[in-house]
């Protein structure tokens, strides 16, 4: 079977393509990603989206994982409700082929920006008024996760013991 016929556009090809190993399409997770953005930029939950879309909000959950394909009727609907552009969900993929291999820390970034820390730190640090403040905040960042890195996975995730030493 080829790859063209194994990519259709239906929920049931994307689960194939997870029990497969192959996962969800580069392109399927870029749009999905983008949906849960553009939600959570309008302060959206995922059950008044789906209730504008008549789905249930399961449904919405699977589109921004991208377990589920979203149809081309169904992103012009997602679009619409979302006040956006159709357009606006493919932005930032690559033009042409290069698209089935988006980088991996851009990915990392958007989710991270998703989430609750992510959003508040984006918020807060552009109010960091001075460019020297911001390097040193990066510093202190670029530190933690080398000091974590180097203490490898079991070693971060254990709890750290109170000091109560002077400093």
């Amino acid at each position: 079977m080829n790859s063209v016929s194994r990519r259709g556009t239906g929920a049931a090809d994307s689960r194939e393509d997870i029990e497969l190993g192959g996962g969800p399409h580069p392109v399927d997770r870029h749009v999905g990603l983008r949906i849960r953005m553009r939600r959570k930029e309008l302060n959206i939950s995922q059950e008044r989206l789906a209730e504008a879309l008549g789905l249930t909000f399961q449904q919405v959950q699977k589109y921004e994982r991208a377990a589920n394909r979203v149809s081309a009727s169904k992103l012009f609907e997602i679009a619409r409700a979302l006040n956006a552009s159709v357009a606006y969900f493919y932005e930032g993929l690559a033009p042409g082929d290069e698209h089935e291999t988006p980088p991996a820390p851009n990915l990392e970034a958007h989710a991270f920006l998703l989430t609750a820390e992510g959003a508040e730190l984006a918020s807060l640090f552009p109010k960091l008024g001075r460019n020297r403040v911001r390097r040193k905040v990066l510093e202190l960042v670029r530190a933690i996760v080398g000091a974590e890195e180097a203490e490898g996975p079991a070693e971060a995730a254990r709890p750290k013991a109170l000091s109560y030493e002077a400093h």
